[in-house]
């Protein structure tokens, strides 16, 4: 049964690598962008941390999951 419960908060964690991911292409876009409009800089700033703290919400989320499926089910 614990090795039920490791392999499903392992699973929970890996929303961590799909918010990393997540981040990083933003990150390089959002550059990009600015690369290419220097003036729209701000509006591009507030729409990429707006869009990573939404992808970090997500891996805390999963994290969070985890650490319940451990604790509770122990």
């Amino acid at each position: 049964m614990s090795q039920l419960i490791a392999i499903g908060a392992a699973v929970a964690v890996l929303t961590g690598v799909g918010a990393g991911i997540g981040i990083g292409v933003a990150t390089a876009k959002a550059s990009e962008a600015v690369a290419r409009q220097p003036e729209a800089e701000g509006k591009i700033s507030k729409i990429l941390l707006l869009g990573a703290a939404l992808a970090e919400a997500t891996a805390i989320y999963g994290f969070v999951i985890a650490l319940l499926i451990i604790l509770f089910l122990k």
